[in-house]
């Protein structure tokens, strides 16, 4: 045997060998960092100029329902908002609502976005972006109390006002709900939209302003006497676009649950809305615009907390319920002597509180850690309750002081002759 075949031979007994007996060790694979989904951050930023797209659409339904003297007033209490809370929103807003570890209260982590970059991710968005869509919620919240106490107060006022409430109400609350570690989103509260976060405590603060600073001056049919429906039939079809972005985008994210919440947002005002308008024939033979664009927002306001949790035939069921019930909230402020001039109370207070309650009867899905519907219904009306109250008291403290101290009900002589002359030293019609 030559050398050449000894060789070969020798590299076939022993390659076994050298192959299996050897460790092996695997392929360093460098560490990839997380990027965001390009589908979910188009569509969140989409959805954030949506509910933006809101507020001057609220300005336009709160507008157009007051009497002329007060318009450009009334539409300025939801401009101010924009620009008063963008600010506290980036200083400290957003860190007291979504930082921390505590389960009542937030902490300054995210103080002027410190910490945030545009590598900063939530979910799969860039943290950027929820700051955005989670700040536009916050901006719209305290403008639907204006409409509880519209034509009756001083601008300085209401800016305190709202910077105070939003600091004290507000963020505390959204942390509550929306924050991993807040006490009732540990407690799995279904809020998917803000039925509790927006709407109740939006509405019960409302209530509380009313009650403090008493009525408007004039009785009757002359404080019901909107100076411009056209603006209010508008205001509700801008605030029904913005809101599919509200509702659809608050699960941010591109999925079937998104499509839902924006197929829902369809479908409850639509029979909210006839549902208003039956009930208000009944009651008066008379079907109105006005009452066309209130049964559409209080079917708005009863889906939110739902939008993301329940189904088709539960949003017809929820808009067919809100209406009759807001209808009635409406007809007894009357009885128990309360002026809540545009009826946030009565819309968004009560449907907002309805819309929860009603969330944990039709949602499809249960709460973590819930065993039961009944038991999610109980959750749900625990949320109610707390939210509810806490708005009230703290919103009552506030508006009492502010009152006492720099002034918020205008002067009896100014508000006959109308605020937008005597605050603002215009007019919005020159007829």
């Amino acid at each position: 045997m030559n050398w050449t075949k000894r060789l070969i031979l020798l590299l076939t007994l022993f390659l076994p060998f050298v192959v299996f007996g050897q460790e092996t060790t695997a392929p360093t694979v460098a560490a990839v960092s997380p990027v965001a989904d390009k589908g979910d951050t188009v569509w969140m930023i989409v959805a954030s100029a949506l509910v933006f797209f809101m507020i001057p659409g609220l300005a336009l339904f709160y507008g157009g329902l007051v009497r002329s003297k007060n318009v450009l007033s009334t539409m300025m209490h939801s401009f101010v908002a924009i620009l008063i809370l963008t600010l506290q929103w980036t200083a400290f807003g957003y860190s007291f609502a979504f930082s921390g570890t505590n389960p009542y209260f937030g902490n300054f982590d995210f103080v002027f976005l410190n910490g945030i970059d545009e590598k900063t991710l939530e979910l799969t968005i860039p943290k950027y972006i929820h700051f955005l869509f989670q700040g536009m919620f916050a901006l719209i919240t305290p403008a639907l109390i204006s409409g509880a106490i519209a034509e009756r107060v001083k601008f300085g006022g209401y800016i305190v006002f709202i910077f105070l409430w939003s600091t004290l109400v507000y963020d505390p609350v959204a942390h509550w709900v929306w924050a991993a570690d807040g006490w009732l989103f540990k407690m799995s509260a279904l809020d998917f939209a803000g039925g509790t976060v927006v709407h109740l405590i939006s509405g019960i603060a409302g209530l509380a302003a009313a009650i403090v600073l008493g009525k408007r001056k004039g009785e009757g049919p002359s404080l019901i006497a909107p100076n411009n429906l056209t603006y209010t039939l508008i205001g509700a079809g801008l605030l029904w676009f913005g809101w599919f972005g509200f509702n659809a985008g608050s699960g941010l994210a591109v999925n079937g649950i998104a499509a839902r919440a924006f197929l829902v947002t369809l479908i409850a005002p639509a029979a909210a809305g006839v549902a208003w308008l039956v009930i208000e024939y009944l009651h008066t033979k008379k079907a109105t615009a006005l009452g066309a664009a209130s049964g559409i927002v209080a079917g708005l306001v009863v889906i939110t907390p739902a939008s993301g949790f329940v189904g088709v035939q539960g949003a017809i069921i929820m808009g067919f319920l809100v209406s009759p019930v807001c209808y009635g909230a409406i007809l007894l402020k009357g009885k128990l002597g309360y002026d809540d001039s545009l009826d946030a109370f009565g819309i968004h207070g009560v449907g907002g509180a309805l819309g929860a309650i009603l969330t944990g009867v039709f949602t499809l899905t249960l709460g973590t850690g819930v065993e039961s519907k009944g038991d999610q219904i109980l959750v749900q009306i625990i949320s109610v309750v707390a939210t509810g109250a806490y708005s009230f008291i703290v919103s009552m403290i506030l508006v009492f002081l502010i009152d006492k101290t720099i002034g918020f009900r205008i002067s009896e002589e100014k508000e006959i002759t109308g605020l937008d002359s005597e605050i603002h030293g215009e007019k919005g019609y020159i007829l």
